[in-house]
């Protein structure tokens, strides 16, 4: 970005930050607006833009980091998995450091476990053509945004004659944990900052329950911090004015229908489950299943575990954290005990995680509020 752009981009954010301070001052409540999304999670922190609010207008993180609601019983199978001879385990790199209930994959990988970092799925494929007399098992973490690149890289090996790729699945699905969420009777939410990667896959239909059942509202927000403040701005003009919209500020790349082509590749390989989110527990249809017709593909059907759903560690708030209810200082392990070189909760772990946002940005800076 250059200068001339940059001084234009801080003259947007003062004017919409004065917008946003006059919304609110036509309020007589305050209102929490929650983004469930760790790009915005991480973009907010970076600008400063939560300083940058009046007083009456808060924003929360909630569970929009797919490693952070990951329960300990899929890293305890991951590493159980990992430490047998004949498996090698395929991951993004900020499932290394992400704790089980006794260890991690990092533990596991210097102890001399097969753990090699990719950068798409579709990386497992040359892995598991070059070793065939072993089992490679991609850790399938993620939301609607990975979801269909785990499952065409299913296609690709079934296409491809494959036999020795499976996926260890753990996707989910963010508008049922929204759901979720707005029955907590602990969670309190005026807004939604809608997810915009997720949404270029779902389109903006997937969440009308919003209003229709809650009668709240939702803007899906691009990333930049100038989107990020129109979207809080189109928030407070629905609130003040008693209306409940899905709008969205992303018309760039996110449309009403989403993909198509994506969806059906998602859901030919895929199908909803019950599943477990960190700190919220089993959310009905909010996890994603490899169907049937690809148990070859899926490694807890080859070789089952039986291993129960962890808990949070004694003092972590990890899960309140991830539904809105504390702040990462609330927790008596933050900058202590669970600091991101020795983590104790996930939320400290992915670069997408509110606490690691938190430590390294700490309250936020006035990027453009000065």
């Amino acid at each position: 970005m250059d200068k001339q752009t940059k001084t234009h981009e801080r003259a947007v954010a003062k004017e919409l930050t004065a917008e946003i301070r006059r919304l609110a001052a036509k309020l007589d409540h305050k209102v929490r607006f929650m983004e469930v999304c760790g790009t915005h999670t991480v973009s907010i922190f970076r600008a400063g833009i939560r300083q940058m609010l009046p007083e009456n207008v808060e924003l929360v993180s909630g569970p929009g980091c797919p490693v952070c609601v990951t329960p300990d019983d899929y890293m305890d199978k991951a590493i159980t998995y990992a430490k047998r001879e004949d498996v090698i385990i395929t991951t993004f790199g900020d499932m290394l450091k992400v704790p089980g209930s006794q260890s991690s994959l990092m533990e596991a990988k210097a102890a001399g476990a097969d753990i090699r970092i990719v950068y798409s799925p579709m990386d497992s494929l040359k892995v598991a053509r070059e070793n065939p007399e072993k089992k490679v098992v991609f850790l399938a973490v993620g939301f609607e945004t990975t979801t269909p690149t785990a499952a065409a890289t299913v296609l690709a090996a079934q296409k491809e004659g494959l036999r020795n790729l499976y996926m260890l699945s753990a996707q989910k699905l963010v508008p049922p944990v929204m759901h979720a969420l707005l029955h907590d009777p602990e969670v309190h939410v005026d807004g939604f900052l809608l997810p915009g990667h997720v949404s270029v896959i779902t389109g903006t239909k997937v969440f009308d329950f919003l209003t229709m059942e809650y009668h709240i509202p939702g803007v899906v927000a691009g990333f930049e911090p100038v989107q990020i403040l129109r979207a809080i701005v189109r928030l407070l003009q629905q609130v003040t004015r008693g209306e409940a919209n899905i709008e969205n500020e992303y018309e760039d790349v996110v449309t009403r229908d989403g993909s198509p082509v994506a969806q059906r590749v998602m859901d030919t390989v895929y199908e909803p489950e019950d599943t477990g989110w960190r700190g919220i527990g089993i959310v009905p249809k909010s996890g994603m299943k490899m169907r049937k017709a690809f148990a070859a593909y899926d490694i807890e059907r080859l070789l089952p575990l039986d291993i129960p759903m962890g808990e949070n560690k004694p003092g972590c708030r990890c899960g309140e954290v991830l539904r809105g209810i504390v702040t990462p200082r609330e927790c008596p392990l933050f900058g202590r005990a669970c600091v991101p070189i020795h983590a104790v909760g996930p939320c400290m772990v992915s670069v997408e995680g509110v606490c690691a946002a938190y430590y390294k940005y700490g309250q936020g800076r006035f990027h453009y509020g000065k």
